[in-house]
């Protein structure tokens, strides 16, 4: 049975038609174009699949593409404003932060979560936020490190 669902996604209103036992993490991809997140588990395991769901972290492996109807989807597209990368994105590059890309996205959503309620974490708490997204080839202390200097940066510190 198909469903039409109206959603705003990275600040545009977006229609689609989706199947009702359709994950968002499909619709995303295959019926609105955004590739970004990615399948890793398919059990909202690994996190490469996150995005934010009306500001809260969530697998949108795990989420079902008409429960967006009506709400607001953050993808990893979202995130930079054109050509200008967003802090995050600056970071895990300069900290060598990423290294197949297949996780990268999850995190970068993870940490956006992170720091719009937390602009100061401990180290601890990027952890704890992060715990959630698994990495198989670049281990967490780059990620940790770049979330930690876009934090700083973004207080001005």
């Amino acid at each position: 049975m198909t469903q039409l669902v109206n959603t705003q996604i990275n600040g545009d209103a977006v229609g689609f038609a989706c199947e009702i036992d359709e994950t968002l993490l499909d619709v995303l991809r295959n019926r609105v174009g955004l590739s970004g997140a990615k399948e890793g588990c398919g059990t909202g395991d690994c996190g490469a699949c996150s995005v934010i769901l009306d500001g809260t972290l969530v697998c949108s492996c795990l989420v079902l593409g008409v429960e967006a109807e009506g709400r607001k989807v953050e993808t990893v597209e979202g995130l930079s404003d054109g050509a200008d990368l967003h802090p995050l994105q600056t970071k895990f590059i300069e900290h060598a932060a990423l290294q197949c890309g297949i996780c990268t996205p999850g995190f970068l959503m993870a940490a956006k979560a992170l720091l719009k309620n937390n602009p100061d974490p401990t180290e601890e708490e990027i952890r704890y936020a992060l715990a959630g997204n698994l990495c198989r080839c670049t281990g967490y202390d780059k990620i940790v490190r770049a979330v930690q200097a876009t934090a700083a940066d973004m207080r001005g510190s």
